[in-house]
């Protein structure tokens, strides 16, 4: 199976430098030339929870050196979903599958627009990833990937890339409710993504304070409220205390968000938390909480040039 992974973010990152351990062919896409130079000679170096090793994933910021693949797996940002899908194109071929692992809700529909919905597999993943510089990776912590298509079957190609998974470490699973999963994940970084980028603390820390432990709560109740009334089955019993469990079993971690706050970048604030205000305009259900926390981060986000420095 020929593998392109787009984004050499984060998780795009750490997701090449695992699949670099299988047997299959791997790609990394890189939108820029000097980047992609700089990885193809000294790897991706990864650190953290899976031990210390180094990854030589191929890595191009040329589409043409690729040619046609089995499977792309998109990680750029959610806002640069579109863009991506357009640009990568001439990759696909009658039976290639599109995967998207990434933060918030609405990537799976934007890339069933542009590409079909045919080939779509939406997921989740809970392995934690920091981008130190490129080719330098902190894998914060380990999780479940789970994965899926839209209409529920699990075919034959969804069941070989579980298993290519698993054979190099990534634990996955097979799910029949796409739905349930983007919105389960959508739940846990509505609840810690925009706050840990307020306070610019890392995920453990914003259930140690009372004052921020109280917002957490107030955010992920007000997201559940919508999920009810979308009538979306979550895959945990208890979302709030799953959201404060992800906490605590990623408590050294630094939220993809609050990565973005500290390079000054644009964050999925509106793929997340936006998301919640969105449906909660149109559904008639007051959600405060993730209002403010839309309003502070993109008030953030808006005066970069602006903020005082240590």
């Amino acid at each position: 199976m020929k593998i392109a992974v787009v984004g050499p973010g984060a998780m795009g990152s750490l997701f090449a430098a695992f699949l670099s351990k299988s047997k299959e062919e791997v790609w990394l896409l890189d939108k820029s030339r000097e980047n992609a130079a700089g990885l193809n000679s000294s790897g991706i170096c990864v650190t953290g929870s899976s031990g210390s090793w180094r990854a030589k994933p191929k890595v191009t910021a040329n589409i043409q050196d690729i040619g046609k693949a089995d499977l792309l797996i998109i990680c750029v940002k959610s806002f640069n979903t579109k863009q991506a899908v357009e640009q990568t194109k001439p990759l696909l071929q009658q039976n290639t599958k599109i995967m998207t692992l990434q933060n918030g809700a609405g990537n799976i529909e934007i890339i069933s627009e542009l590409a079909g919905e045919d080939r779509v597999i939406g997921g989740i993943t809970n392995e934690g990833a920091t981008l130190i510089s490129p080719g330098q990776l902190h894998h914060a912590g380990r999780g479940e990937t789970l994965i899926g298509t839209l209409d529920g079957k699990l075919p034959v190609e969804i069941r070989s890339i579980r298993e290519i998974f698993n054979k190099i470490g990534l634990q996955t699973k097979l799910s029949r409710d796409i739905k349930g999963l983007i919105w389960s994940k959508l739940i846990i970084n509505a609840g810690i993504n925009a706050l840990t980028a307020v306070t610019r603390l890392p995920n453990g820390r914003i259930i140690e304070f009372e004052g921020t432990r109280r917002i957490l709560r107030e955010t992920v109740t007000e997201a559940v409220r919508i999920a009810k009334r979308k009538r979306v089955k979550l895959i945990y019993d208890d979302p709030l205390a799953k959201v404060e469990a992800v906490c605590e079993g990623t408590a050294g971690n630094t939220s993809s968000m609050l990565q973005d706050i500290l390079h000054k970048k644009r964050t999925e604030i509106d793929f997340i938390n936006g998301v919640i205000v969105r449906l909660g305009q149109e559904l008639g259900i007051a959600v405060p909480t993730n209002k403010l926390l839309v309003d502070l981060v993109k008030t953030i986000e808006s005066s970069y040039p602006l903020r005082l420095e240590p």
